[in-house]
């Protein structure tokens, strides 16, 4: 029992040095040499635990989406309103807002199986949107319109000042600074005049 779970741990160590170093230097530039050094094994040790790197940057994207999605689903109730769910999505986004932003602005370097991770992320999350959206609509307290656009349009706003943190919040949180904003905003948008 001891072994499996020191095996864990030293996995759970590989994983958070890949995390580190992706946001701090971005997916290209992260080597498994580099995550060995930072998590304190030999270099083949990092592939007695994941056999390949692409590998190893899935089950990082994966631990990361489940975080920002495990959060998420617990912060928003079964009746949650649409803004509740944005509010959640901002403060979970922004506890991994680093590591977050290197898989958007590298996302077109992800390997396929890392990349089908990701996706599975922005789905899980516009599903948690999909049912208080619906429900608004039918209140008529939103717009009609079709949910991809509604949520494609949300994460769009979203992304573009992710990707743009240095004219929005150089050195610091986009998130933290503009989240309220950005969801002001958006709601803006979508409620009728």
């Amino acid at each position: 029992m001891t072994r499996l779970i020191q095996k864990q741990q030293t996995r759970q160590r590989v994983i958070s040095a890949a995390t580190y170093l992706i946001s701090k230097q971005g997916l290209a530039a992260m080597r498994t040499a580099d995550v060995a050094e930072r998590a304190g094994l030999s270099h083949g040790g990092i592939f007695v635990h994941f056999p390949t790197r692409e590998k190893l940057l899935t089950e990082v994207v994966s631990q990361i989406g489940c975080k920002i999605t495990d959060k998420l689903h617990a912060l928003i109730s079964n009746d949650a309103a649409l803004q509740q769910v944005l509010e959640a999505h901002i403060q979970c986004l922004s506890e991994h807002e680093a590591s977050y932003t290197t898989f958007l602005r590298e996302s077109r370097l992800l390997p396929r199986d890392v990349l089908r991770t990701w996706v599975g992320i922005q789905s899980a999350i516009s599903v948690h949107m999909a049912t208080p959206a619906e429900l608004a609509m039918q209140q008529s307290q939103i717009r009609q319109m079709p949910i991809h656009l509604l949520f494609n349009t949300w994460v769009g706003l979203v992304h573009h000042y992710l990707m743009n943190r240095d004219l929005f919040a150089p050195r610091s949180s986009v998130l933290k600074r503009h989240g309220k904003e950005l969801i002001e905003h958006f709601m803006s948008l979508i409620t009728p005049m």
